[in-house]
């Protein structure tokens, strides 16, 4: 019974899977026309990209299932994830999203379960199988947030030129876009634009912080809007703000050489509890079989895997210094 149900429920992600590719091809080829006939009609004006021609429609499809799409929409996790998907510069929706997750955890649970006939390794390997996809989209976003924050002292020194030389912050900012590679350039035109169709100063900055809500950029974004409020060397401010970064970043390094040590012996001592126990069940199943077939192994492995979360949790905390 169980056997059917679990064939049942992957036969429905395989159906949910096919429609989310074949959705997808069908509003890449609406994106595609509508591009086409944006482009014929503002042929006189000098257009950088189809990305940027897409971030001016300001399209948030959830899904290219319009029943998925309209439930993603009335859930707070929806907007949630394309928001993560949208800082990570992936052209996925949600909903395709949320479909690889289930995939990659039905998949493992059922064929390690049926391979062991044990729920208690099959569910947590289907758990972290489940969770890669999302792995990847936080690590593209931590890249892209990575190489915008280092590339952000060469773009304020940027505007800083442009100022002393008598542009408006606008134009600055302008010049910014045109000239810094992405994702700070992409980033930066965005704000630009917004505020040449009119939005005011301070809603451009809070949109270009929602879009890449680093701490350094909340600094910067905080002394524009202080210095049009109040007045000021706006040059001297983004010049000393953009030596307070390079120093930021001269510590975080110095700091991860130290804490090098710690961090490698955390992972080797996280790791090595699980490629120790696979390699011996390749060796020998019937001895590892014990720890999930027996009521004192399974209390042992919840005990060690407790164990293994608690001091990875301790090593990590140990070794996480905010500069």
């Amino acid at each position: 019974m169980g056997t059917i149900v679990v064939l049942v429920f992957l036969g429905v992600f395989a159906v949910v899977a096919l429609l989310l590719i074949a959705g997808g091809n069908g509003e890449a080829q609406k994106a595609k026309q509508v591009i086409a006939r944006l482009d014929s009609v503002l042929s006189n004006e000098v257009v950088t990209s189809q990305d940027q021609l897409a971030n001016l429609l300001k399209s948030q499809q959830l899904s290219g299932i319009p029943w998925l799409n309209q439930s993603l929409r009335n859930l707070a996790v929806g907007p949630k994830l394309q928001s993560l998907l949208l800082q990570a510069d992936l052209k996925w929706t949600a909903g395709a999203l949320l479909a690889m997750c289930a995939v990659g955890f039905v998949f493992p649970v059922y064929l390690i379960a049926s391979h062991t006939g044990s729920l208690l390794i099959a569910l947590p390997a289907g758990l972290a199988l489940g969770f890669i996809p999302l792995g990847w989209v936080l690590h593209k976003r931590g890249q892209r947030f990575k190489k915008f924050e280092e590339g952000l002292p060469e773009a304020l020194d940027l505007m800083v030129n442009g100022l002393r030389a008598g542009h408006s912050l606008v134009a600055a900012m302008g010049l910014v876009a045109r000239e810094c590679a992405d994702p700070l350039g992409r980033e930066f035109r965005a704000c630009f634009e917004e505020q040449n169709y009119g939005l005011e100063l301070k809603i451009a900055m809070d949109n270009l912080i929602n879009r890449v809500p680093l701490q350094d950029l909340r600094i910067v974004a905080t002394a524009i809007l202080i210095q049009k409020e109040s007045g000021g060397n706006l040059a001297e401010v983004l010049n000393n703000t953009a030596h307070v970064i390079r120093e930021r970043f001269r510590l975080k390094r110095q700091v991860m050489v130290h804490t090098a040590q710690g961090r490698m012996t955390g992972w080797v001592l996280t790791l090595l509890p699980v490629g120790l126990g696979i390699g011996l069940y390749i060796v020998n199943p019937q001895m590892m079989s014990i720890l999930w077939t027996r009521p004192i192994g399974i209390k042992l492995m919840w005990g060690a895997a407790g164990m293994i979360v608690v001091g990875g949790l301790i090593i990590h905390k140990i070794t996480d210094m905010d500069v």
